[in-house]
């Protein structure tokens, strides 16, 4: 332990800055050196691509997250030229693929949507900013209910989280009224129809700038604020190896990704949170492998749908005058396709699923001219219903030394299955999406599951614990079960099924993972000078 401890974190996302930010709160000397594989996008470090005016800047920096699949840009992100991809799309802008084809591809050909960013900022670059929090079963047990309020309330202080953002608007009270009439009898108080919790900062103009890995490093990045003498952010700066003398982790080898050189950087505590496929690929190729690692790997079954909504029906709660100001804030920043947006939360026993109902004057795609809803006047709602797949041992991705990635890393295989139990709920919850689009107007695109990995949320894969038993990667406060010195952060320490967008629920699990490890380091400082 040397006098100003540092600390080593390996990605840039909101879960990496989380400890960025509160370990450098808590240990007044410590400093942090924070990896980033990707490139720095905006000119804010980890700001949301959402926020950048220009269509064709925006699409710049999606293009440049896309790692093997950057297209021109790869070379410039320290991509070998041998990562040859044939013919591949993206799973969405400003993500790439795991199985893009072509040379130093994973496989995943039970998970084809599984997809990841890199760049400064993480998936927290590109997210669409919801941040419910858990409830029921979705909440870990060996966590306290009261610990757990203050661990979410920190969370939506880091991520400037909104709990009535569009609150005001007509369109979307009304839809959140038909919602009602059609489930309000059958849900617990508290659970009905309300607007959507996300993460942003709501401007003038009544549009929203909304929050990436930026608002949670905050002080962290601001020129001349003594936190920000204390962190470092490196770019383009490719993790290779975790390094540990036994059980004690004692730094990291990095590579920088524009000489290709390699470096050793010392550190008094590690922390892995890049994703839930790549943080476990490099505890993999460190050495460090427990048995859960990469396995009992969860997401949320989607089943999406378009409605245009019924005049007649909204009409008996919003007015035309509501419509036309909605109509004119929309206008305002057309670049943004987000307004209303409302939701379901999950609940137990009688709606274990998650509803969210996005409102849009345009429908996603290009409806024909002839379509009786095109053009309609009172506009169109996205919904999707979020599903829980249980957590299986089975279900994960393995990786194999004997074949390298296009990164040189040991390959990924990701091995997928969705059980009778899984495929009743989706069939349930697609039964109540239709009646939400009945309640609210008539299906232009009806309901259809998407792909598996296509909710981005991938969870389960280095779960957290209160023993270890070989079920789990880190105990319960984010450390790695044998290992001194190294802690784990993202969406694949959730061990529970969940269906609904975990960034919150990690970014909570990381506040109590951070306050553990300022203590630890605290107790070491002083222990040291004593």
């Amino acid at each position: 332990m040397t006098d100003s401890p540092t600390i080593a974190i390996v990605g840039s996302g909101p879960i990496g800055s989380a400890y960025a930010r509160l370990l450098l709160e808590g240990v007044p000397d410590a400093r942090v050196v924070m990896f980033e594989a990707g490139p720095q996008l905006t000119d804010v470090p980890g700001e949301s691509v959402r926020n950048i005016p220009d269509p064709e800047a925006k699409e710049l920096a999606r293009e440049r997250s896309q790692g093997p699949q950057a297209g021109s840009f790869r070379s410039s992100l320290g991509i070998p030229e041998s990562a040859v991809v044939e013919g591949m799309f993206t799973a969405r802008g400003g993500t790439h693929l795991i199985d893009f084809g072509g040379e130093g591809s994973g496989h995943a050909p039970t998970f084809p949507a599984a997809a990841a960013s890199t760049n400064v900022g993480g998936m927290g670059a590109h997210w669409t900013c919801a941040t419910p929090a858990p409830a029921f079963s979705e909440r870990i047990p060996f966590i306290p209910d009261d610990e757990w309020e203050g661990l979410v309330a920190e969370a939506e202080a880091l991520l400037h989280v909104q709990h009535s953002a569009f609150g005001d608007s007509g369109i979307g009270s009304a839809i959140r009224s038909l919602l009602a009439e059609e489930f309000g009898a059958e849900l617990p108080e508290g659970y009905g129809p309300s607007t959507l919790p996300v993460s942003g900062d709501p401007q003038p103009d009544g549009s929203m700038r909304w929050a990436g890995a930026d608002v949670v490093l905050g002080p962290l990045i601001e020129a001349g604020n003594p936190l920000a003498e204390r962190f470092e952010l490196r770019d383009l700066t490719l993790v290779r190896r975790v390094e540990h003398d036994g059980p004690r982790v004692t730094g990291v080898t990095v590579q920088d990704l524009r000489t290709g050189e390699t470096s050793f950087v010392p550190a008094d505590l590690v922390v892995v949170a890049a994703d839930a496929f790549r943080s476990p690929q490099l505890l993999w190729a460190s050495g460090i492998r427990p048995r859960a690692l990469g396995h009992y790997l969860t997401e949320h079954p989607v089943v999406i749908s378009t409605v245009a909504l019924d005049s007649e029906r909204m009409s008996r709660y919003a007015t035309e005058e509501q419509l036309d100001a909605e109509l004119a804030r929309r206008a305002t920043n057309p670049a943004d396709p987000v307004a209303a947006v409302n939701r379901i939360p999950f609940s137990e026993p009688d709606h274990p699923f998650s509803l969210q109902v996005m409102y849009a004057e345009n429908p996603p795609f290009q409806l024909d001219p002839e379509h009786p809803a095109s053009g309609n006047r009172w506009g169109f709602v996205n919904m999707g219903y979020g599903m829980r797949k249980q957590p299986r041992f089975e279900d994960g991705v393995t990786f194999d030394d004997g074949e390298l990635d296009y990164r040189g890393f040991p390959n990924m295989t990701i091995r997928y299955e969705l059980t009778d139990a899984e495929k009743a709920e989706i069939e349930a919850g697609t039964e109540h999406l239709r009646r939400a689009g009945a309640a609210l107007g008539t299906f232009v695109a009806e309901p259809r599951l998407l792909p598996n990995g296509s909710s981005l949320h991938y969870q389960g894969t280095m779960r957290t614990g209160d023993a270890d038993d070989g079920t789990s990667v880190a105990d319960p406060y984010s450390r790695v079960w044998g290992y001194d010195g190294l802690v784990v952060g993202g969406n694949g320490l959730i061990p529970t099924a969940t269906t609904m967008n975990p960034t919150l629920m990690s970014v909570a699990i990381a506040v109590r993972g951070a306050r553990k490890a300022v203590e630890e380091l605290t107790a070491r400082e002083h222990a040291e000078v004593g």
